[in-house]
């Protein structure tokens, strides 16, 4: 039989394309990458076998004798205890060499002792049954969970026990077919003091709760037989300054490789040259080989745009493959490579600009099969630091608009969440926020691919103590033996983010009162800093250290807390610095820590620009609450309004980042006996203060807004002056009481809000109207409230993902019979749900609520309440949630959960 030529053709086509399919399903067999997310299945116990916790210390600690409870927040840090007890057998010689990837000099390594540590752990050994105890799914949190500890000297952590051994318990399931192959651990973040145990022997571990980590399992599992997995967790108490959470707070991950593979976070992309016609994209990919033989490896790099969902789409932009490259065994090597992208989508913050990314495919051959993959997101962008102008992004000049934030989550605590993280950001974003600081520790990797996606610019922030201690179990315990290991571990994980714009390698730390000796502590910091990552600066912020003291010396950028603006009596220090370091950029790593209740206002109301919290003055020590005229600061801090017009009067710094974003849990200032913050923006349960308008007339003076306060309900104030504050983005206001004028203002220099503060109280309505440059800007109108008759719900989104791990956050208003809201309300609220969810959390924002957080039944405070409503995963369905209180009409809000859409 003859085959036509065209016919031949399409045979030889259709071969080659079976051939071709072969290759790549080959191909996928060889490439053994697998990163497997360990969330489920964990079982969880507190304390240790017969309650002995001497064998699995990680370090002799100091004795604890007097607590660091209620230390004002500027306090002097203080020398380093000593420790008694060394001879004391410890695990640290088995947990140290972990590190060794991260200490740059090798003859530093940490040997791992050849005997295994003398300690009989049979909540490590696979045969111990662990039957009775907790199941949990990760991220998990288990201090939230409470009760409050309402004695004691325990407001700085959140009235909440945080400290204790704890022990988590998984089986793997390691296939035989995994023989040859490395498998590790990757865990996000585990608090802390984290030792790795892989069928009764000790893997590895680390100290710090907030840095991620990799522990190599590979010699000690067994595939194609059952292997225990065990995780021992030792929060010391006394250890933080704020509420730390507990237990493994973060995504833990099973990553599986071939011998020779892409090193741990051993990808690193810049774009030294990139402007809206072209731009140069460098990379450099590390190699492992973790096998017996000397391999030959080459590289295949390709380029993506990723769309708004973060998908790749189209064709590479481009592509590059490398020279092969020799790895000898048990070494590393490194492939560089670059590529010209044309007319690329540059990443920048909104609203001026667009926060595109771009997505790095690296694919590693040996002996021409796959290996390897591995995918990194970046951004294409240039960020300049200008002494005279601040933060230049792509040649735009972009005011630093930002906020500090802790790590947990208000009533979720620390365990992560993306979704009630990209809540808070979106609630940011709407303020006119544009930068988020870290503080004071890494975040959860997943909060910076939200500010990537969002185009928020960040402050990475690694440690808020050195040598010198704050609390008497801080992070000053470790440091000599883990800076260099958690600082170079940060930067890898991060370095990638384009939303990362400057590294801080330090909080108020003690060595500012040390002169010489602690500059050089800050100078090797930066050297790693710079080593690691030469592309963007670094810098520590600074509460005590003048512009003539050492320190600000060998930092790139000068970040000051509150003292730019002036601590109490102190006059403000931007202008001597700025003659100090004329070719630095100065920002301000903290500005204002403002304090204030939700809706509490306390009358008399002072005439001042902003004062410090005094009983009767701002505060209320029976009530445990602060005014929310939002005139009142912590005694270091400032008003929003006082450090707004030091700002305005240095207009060469670069800009600010509030102290905080949101409330928080732990650090109570001033009340030491209540649960969480005061300086927040947004309160804990995400429901915005009055200062949360003020911020925005500020940041977002194109958007007409005006606000009214306080609310217009005082029936015991009949015929009382009560003084109405207005914020607008206009530039001036008429306030109308019952129609009636009382008076037009004009926003005078440096003043951001304006005041009427002989007003009558008297029942009926208020309102306001702003103009700007003469002509009607905005207005609103606060009514005086009736009796709470009625729950009004909303939830934030209602299409959720059936995943587990997705939320609606239902806020609950109490209004009258007309709708008015009842803005004192503390009527209880109770929630239910029909349908594949379950409350995971309630909150109301009030500091002194002992309520546990898991609570379904909450009173409201202020007239506002706050559901968390958590799917359950693999159950889609239609979800209703309700919410009753007695003698008021329920609400209820509809909600539909499906798979989600890869």
């Amino acid at each position: 039989m003859q085959i036509t030529r065209h016919a031949a053709l399409v045979v030889a086509l259709a071969a080659m394309l079976l051939s071709t399919a072969a290759v790549t399903a080959e191909n996928a067999r060889l490439a053994p990458r697998e990163r497997i997310l360990l969330d489920d299945g964990w079982r969880f116990h507190a304390g240790d076998p017969d309650g002995n916790s001497a064998p699995y210390l990680y370090d002799v600690r100091p004795a604890v004798t007097v607590s660091a409870d209620g230390k004002m927040a500027d306090a002097v840090p203080e020398e380093a205890a000593r420790v008694a007890g060394a001879n004391i057998p410890v695990l640290k010689p088995w947990i140290l060499p972990t590190g060794n990837p991260f200490i740059r000099d090798p003859a530093r390594h940490h040997a791992r002792p050849a005997a295994e540590p003398a300690v009989d752990a049979p909540f490590a050994r696979a045969a111990f049954d662990d039957g009775s105890w907790r199941a949990v799914t990760l991220p998990h949190d288990w201090a939230i969970e409470g009760p409050f500890l309402t004695t004691g000297p325990y407001g700085g952590m959140g009235r909440l026990k945080t400290w204790g051994p704890v022990w988590y318990r998984r089986k793997l399931d390691i296939p035989a077919t995994d023989k040859g192959k490395k498998i590790f651990l990757d865990v996000g973040g585990a608090m802390s003091y984290a030792s790795v145990w892989v069928n009764g022997h000790l893997a590895g571990g680390w100290p710090y709760g907030y840095s991620s980590f990799r522990i190599d399992l590979t010699p000690w599992l067994k595939p194609g037989a059952a292997n225990q997995l065990a995780i021992r967790l030792d929060n010391p108490p006394e250890s933080a300054r704020w509420y730390p959470g507990a237990g493994l707070y973060r995504d833990v991950w099973l990553t599986k490789t071939a011998p020779v593979h892409v090193g741990q976070w051993g990808v690193t992309v810049t774009t030294p040259e990139a402007t809206a016609a072209s731009a140069r994209v460098t990379w450099r990919i590390a190699l492992d080989n973790d096998g017996a033989a000397a391999a030959t490896a080459t590289v295949t790099t390709d380029l993506y745009a990723l769309d708004d969902a973060g998908h790749a789409v189209g064709k590479p932009v481009a592509t590059a493959v490398s020279a092969p490259v020799a790895v000898a065994p048990g070494r590393g090597a490194a492939v560089s490579g670059s590529a010209v992208v044309a007319h690329p989508r540059l990443w920048g913050p909104p609203p001026t600009q667009r926060p595109h990314r771009y997505l790095l495919v690296a694919t590693v051959r040996e002996d021409g099969r796959v290996v390897d993959r591995e995918e990194t997101p970046f951004g294409i962008r240039t960020v300049r630091f200008d002494p005279d102008r601040g933060v230049v992004v792509n040649g735009e000049h972009i005011p630093l608009r930002g906020v500090n934030n802790h790590h947990d989550l208000g009533a979720l605590g620390a365990a992560f969440n993306v979704r009630a993280a990209e809540r808070q950001l979106r609630i940011m974003g709407a303020m006119g926020a544009n930068a988020l600081r870290m503080s004071h520790n890494p975040p959860d990797p997943q909060l910076l691919d939200l500010a990537d996606r969002m185009g928020f610019l960040v402050m990475d922030e690694i440690f808020d103590s050195w040598q010198r201690k704050k609390t008497p179990l801080d992070f000053h315990l470790i440091f000599p033996d883990w800076h260099e290991q958690d600082l170079r571990a940060m930067i890898r994980r991060d370095r990638n983010h384009p939303a990362i714009i400057l590294w801080s390698v330090g909080n108020e730390v003690g060595e500012q009162y040390t002169g010489e000796d602690g500059a050089a502590v800050g100078r090797e910091l930066v050297a790693i800093a710079h080593d690691e990552d030469p592309t963007r600066p670094a810098t520590s912020a600074m509460n005590y250290a003048k512009a003539d003291m050492p320190l600000p010396r060998v930092l790139d950028v000068v970040s000051l807390n509150y003292q730019g603006t002036g601590i109490r009596t102190l006059p403000g220090q931007f202008p001597k610095f700025r003659a100090a370091f004329p070719d630095k950029v100065i920002l301000h790593s903290e500005s204002a820590s403002a304090l204030s209740s939700r809706g509490e206002y306390q009358f008399p109301v002072p005439g001042v620009l902003s004062a410090a919290v005094r009983p009767g003055v701002g505060g209320d020590p029976a009530t445990r609450q602060v005014s929310a005229y939002e005139l009142f600061a912590a005694d270091f801090g400032a008003s929003a309004d006082r450090a707004f017009a030091s700002l305005d009067e240095n207009p060469t710094v670069a800009g600010e980042f509030v102290w905080t974003g949101f409330d928080y849990l732990g650090e109570p200032t001033p009340y030491y006996d209540a649960r969480s913050s005061y300086s927040g923006i947004v309160d804990l349960a995400g429901f915005p203060k009055d200062r949360y308008w003020l911020y925005q007339s500020r940041w977002r003076p194109d958007v007409p807004m005006v606000h009214v306060l306080p609310h217009w309900t005082w029936p015991e104030r009949v015929g009382q002056v009560t003084p109405v504050h207005v914020f607008t983005s206009g530039d001036e206001a008429e306030l109308f009481v019952n129609g009636k004028s009382q008076g037009r203002q004009k926003k005078a220099p440096y003043a951001y809000r304006l005041r009427w503060d002989y007003v009558t109280y008297a029942p009926g309505e208020i309102t306001v109207v702003a103009y700007k440059d003469g002509r009607e800007w905005a207005r609103e109108t606060v009514r005086t409230a009736g009796a709470p008759a009625a729950l009004r719900a909303d939830a934030d989104r209602t299409a959720l993902a059936s995943d587990g791990r997705d939320l609606a956050f239902v806020t609950v208003r109490i209004v009258d019979k007309d709708g008015v809201p009842a803005p004192r309300a503390r009527d209880r609220v109770r929630f239910t749900v029909d349908g594949p969810a379950e409350v995971a959390a309630t909150d109301n924002g009030d500091p002194t609520d002992f309520t546990p957080f898991q609570s379904p039944d909450r009173a409201a405070f202020n007239g506002l309440v706050l559901g968390i409503v958590r799917t359950r995963a693999g159950a889609g369905g239609t979800i209703t949630v309700r919410a009753a209180g007695a003698g008021l009409e329920p609400a209820v809000v509809t909600l539909r959960s499906t798979p989600r859409a890869e």
